[in-house]
Order: structure tokens, then sequence, then C-alpha cells
């Protein structure tokens, strides 16, 4: 068995996207679908849809897009009268954990093994950073309504769904988002003497459920009951962070959600809008995806190189033993299409409980997986709940050292994690599986690197269509996959890898590059013979949608 062999000195969330119309409204023409229309700006593509006749139905300022309603052929004339335009089928995304197993020490344990108890004890909780999810929406349940410092720290609660800012809400009918949020920032602790901690209990021994109890939140409603939501939903929920960041100080962006990418990276128009919450300095963390362990299978929007994509380990059901947890298998792995590195690092992710109503959908439909003797506790797996730890720990990070900038968070998280290595020292997963290793929470706060990850990358001039760019992976004649420039995989027995991180860096793209299996692109979607050339991936097949209760292995 491979495992995480850790010593001390060595120290979800499958989403499909949909092919299927948009059901119609009102009268107009059948095959009327929701499309999303990217232009110079958001008032030029908006201005092009009401000159054909297109309802428009999402403003989508962070990409200059909006998202309406039009036939084929109003796409036809747009497409013939507005050769600047871009067009975007609207898709349909899922968030999804999956639920399985159920452990009562899983509650802090979590926060044990990626060593967040240390840093809480030096007083360093989150406070003043302010983490955004984009999930199914907030749960007011007293963990999460305040801090470990008992302050109030709901600070928005916005509805992507309908456009809405809502001073108060109870609106997660799915229960996933409440779960992720939950393992960020819960404020309830245990004690040696008794379970439930008082908030702003200081005992030496209190170990926080939430990986960042003191942080500050603003949930962001974008997916309904069912854990579906469209492009435009789940693009209008992040341009309302970037447009409110300095309003509300967000420094963090959870996004627990994937989808199979069917264009490069930069052309798809949810990851253009995660690359510009980047861009406005936001620190965005993306799940990597369920439907591992095939090689490249990361998802939409973790494919992207700049972010940072997290894998799930288990702790092998021995939560007590650091020394066999493994990587789960159902955690997608790199690279990605271009030939980036993914993901970065990965983090518990295996059968984690955390809050979730009892009402809730997926409490109702996996009971088995609910605890209600604990209160609302619900067990379920995926790289959504690793991608909320993660989370966490930035938050961290940013308590400790608010200057830091993405690109410094990342190469932090990245040069002290922890890779799963033999009895020989050598990598018992390759970087394409675990990236850089599990995090660690207070090697990363207490790092003093200036270093930036994404070197040789330009998020202004990509989002800008200037650059765009690929990795260092590639593929031999036997396909296997490499890393050009990188003789092997190799552990120096502290925490850098031999060479660096060059395999985390990126080159200017070449149309050339293909990979030896046939990665090429075919001419349009498949609904309309007249659709643009948007470059969906010929061997992706039809998408199947899927929701969030998709059954992973129990380990």
């Amino acid at each position: 068995m491979r495992t995480f062999g850790f010593s001390r000195q060595n120290a979800a969330a499958v989403c499909v996207l949909g092919l299927g119309l948009i059901g119609q409204t009102g009268r107009e023409h059948p095959q009327a679908a929701s499309v999303i229309v990217e232009g110079i700006n958001v008032e030029s593509a908006a201005r092009a849809v009401r000159s054909v006749g297109g309802a428009i139905t999402h403003e989508l300022e962070v990409i200059g897009a909006v998202a309406a309603r039009l036939t084929p052929g109003q796409v036809e004339s747009l497409r013939a009268h507005e050769p600047r335009l871009v067009f975007h089928e609207d898709r349909q995304v899922a968030v999804a954990g999956d639920p399985y197993g159920d452990l009562l020490d899983k509650l802090t344990h979590d926060s044990i093994a990626v060593s967040a108890e240390r840093v809480h004890r030096l007083g360093i909780t989150g406070h003043q950073v302010t983490v955004a999810f984009v999930d199914s929406g907030y749960l007011p349940y007293e963990e999460l309504n305040r801090n470990d410092r008992a302050q109030y720290r709901i600070l928005a609660n916005y509805n992507a769904l309908t456009g809405m800012l809502y001073q108060w809400a109870n609106n997660d009918e799915s229960g996933h988002g409440a779960h992720v949020m939950s393992l960020a920032a819960s404020s309830y602790a245990t004690t040696s003497a008794h379970w439930l901690a008082p908030a702003g209990s200081t005992e030496n021994d209190l170990t926080y459920h939430g990986i960042a109890p003191g942080v500050d939140l603003v949930s962001v409603k974008s997916f309904d009951a069912n854990g579906q939501g469209s492009y435009a939903d789940v693009i209008r929920g992040i341009d309302w962070v970037v447009k409110n960041r300095s309003t509300y100080s967000v420094r963090v962006l959870n996004l627990s959600f994937s989808a199979p990418p069917r264009s490069h990276y930069w052309e798809d128009p949810l990851n253009r809008a995660v690359m510009a919450a980047w861009k406005a300095g936001i620190v965005v963390v993306a799940s990597a995806g369920n439907t591992g362990p095939k090689p490249m299978t990361i998802g939409v929007p973790g494919n992207l190189p700049y972010v940072i994509t997290v894998g799930a380990m288990s702790d092998n059901y021995t939560p007590a033993v650091f020394g066999d947890d493994v990587l789960a298998s159902f955690s997608s792995t790199g690279p990605t299409h271009e030939g980036f590195v993914k993901p970065e690092v990965v983090a518990p992710g295996g059968h984690i409980m955390a809050t979730m109503q009892n009402g809730a959908r997926l409490a109702l439909e996996h009971p088995s997986f609910f605890n209600g003797l604990m209160g609302s506790y619900f067990t379920m797996s995926g790289t959504s709940q690793a991608t909320a730890v993660v989370s966490g720990v930035v938050a961290l990070m940013l308590d400790a050292d608010p200057t830091l900038t993405p690109d410094q968070v990342k190469y932090r998280l990245m040069v002290t994690a922890r890779p799963a290595v033999n009895k020989s020292g050598k990598l018992a997963y390759s970087v394409f599986q675990q990236g850089a290793g599990v995090v660690n929470a207070y090697e990363a706060v207490y790092s003093d690197s200036t270093q930036k990850a994404n070197k040789g990358l330009n998020v202004a001039d990509d989002l800008a269509n200037k650059k765009h760019y690929r990795g260092k992976a590639a593929k031999n004649a036997k396909g296997e996959f490499y890393i050009e420039g990188l003789s092997g995989y190799t552990w120096t027995g502290g925490f850098l890898w031999s060479d660096g991180f060059l395999w985390s860096d990126g080159f200017l793209w070449s149309d050339g590059f293909l990979w030896s299996d046939g990665f090429l692109w075919s001419d349009g979607f498949l609904w309309s013979d007249g659709w643009t050339k948007t470059n969906v991936f010929s061997n992706s097949g039809s998408a199947t949608t899927a929701g969030i209760n998709v059954w992973v292995p129990q380990e």
C-alpha cells in the first residue's frame, strides 16, 4: 500500500456540464436556449443581444458578457454582424459531495491532520480575513453565525440565482454549502473536559472543528436544492464577489465544485471569471474533482494554472495514525490538457463529518450518514471537502501576514506541504496525483518565503487574449507522463523538491502542442451546425448531468 508516511521531521465535488436546453419561458421561440455572449464589455454585449430581440437574463461584468435567451438564428445573425462577439453555451453545473462513513472523531481530526490546531494555540484563527463560498447557500447555525470570539461574522448573503442580496438567509436546501463552510470555519471546539467548548475559550487543549474559526464569511448561493446551477449563475456569483471584495474584505474564494473541461482553459467563460478574481487579488481555492484516478481528469476551474487546486487524501479509517494515510482513489489527477501539473496540494477529503441540517436534501436522501445525536452533522467525502480545508489554511496564512499576494500564498502552501513518501524516502505518488503533498498549516503560516508561484504566467495578458500558456508536462512514446526539465520525482529530505517548482511554471502556448493520444478539438457544439467554433473536446462524448449524491469507494 502506498501511504502518506509522515514523520515529525518529514513534515467535492463532482460537477458535470450538461448540453441540454434550459426550459422555455413565456412565448419565446421553442429553440431558444441560454447563451453566454462575451463582448468588449458588458454594455456592448447587451446592446448586440437586444438588437436581435434576445432576452438578457444575467449581466456578467467580470468577463464582459451577458447571458441571454437566443435562438440559433439569432446567434447566426449576431455572428454575421458582430464578429468580435464570442458565444458560449450556458452549461449546467452541479456541486457534488459524496456521502459515506460515520466517524465521530473526524470532527476535530481534520484540523489536527493539517496542523491547524498548533496555529490556533498561538492565537491565529483567521480574524479580519473574509472567505467567500460560491456554493448552495448558507445555514444559520451558531458555529457558522459566530466566530471563536462569539462575534457575529456573516457579512453578506448573496443569491446569484435571483440576483438579490439578503441581510439574513437560511437557503441551503442542498446541505453541501453548510458542510464545506463548516469544515473551513466552524467555531465549535472540543476540550479535554467537555465536547463543546464555549466560544472564546482559551484552554490550551482546545481543538476547533473548523480550520479557521475566526474568519468572516460571505455566502454566495449559485446552486439549487439539487446541487444544480448554470454557468451564468455561477459566473454572476463570482462577479458579485469581485465587485464587492473591498466592501467585505474578501481575501479567499472557495470553489468546491468541478466540471469536465470542454475547451482550452482560457476560453471557458467560468475560468475567465475565476482568472479575473485571481487578478483582483483574491486567493482562489478550487477542487480537483472526483473523477480520478485516471490522468487528465482535473476539472474546471481547477484546470486553471493560476489557482490552488486541491485533491483529496484519506486517513484510512485510522485518524490517530498518520503513517497509513492514502490518496483517495476518486481524487482527480493531472496533468491538465494544457500540460500543467495539478493538483497543487491535497488535504483530508475522506469520510468527513461536518454541519448539515436534518432537512437538507443530502441528509434526507442518505439518512444513514446523518448523525442527529451530536446535533446536525453529516458524513461525506470528496475534493469539495478537501478544498474547504485548504481555504481555511489560506485564511490562517493571511491572518498571520495580510501582505501576502495570491502567488505568494500558493508558493508557501506548496513549499511547506508534506508529500507521501515510502520507506526509502521516495515519492509514493507522483506530482500529478498529490502535487506537493498534504498541506501543513503550521509550516505554511510560519514560512518566511517571499517567492511567488506561477512564474512565466501573466493573468492580465491571459485574460486580454494576448498570451496563453502551457505547462511542462509531456508524454513519452510509452504513453507515460513526465515533466520537461525535471530529472525525476525525488524527495530531498526537506521541504523542497530537488529542482524547486519548475513543474509549476508555464510558458507560451504553441498550437503544435498535442498529446500523443489524439488530443484534438472538434469544430462546434452538437445541437447547432451553425454554432460558433468553440473548441469542444472531440473525445469528450456526451456530458451526463450528475447531482451531489454520487458515491465513491469507501476509503
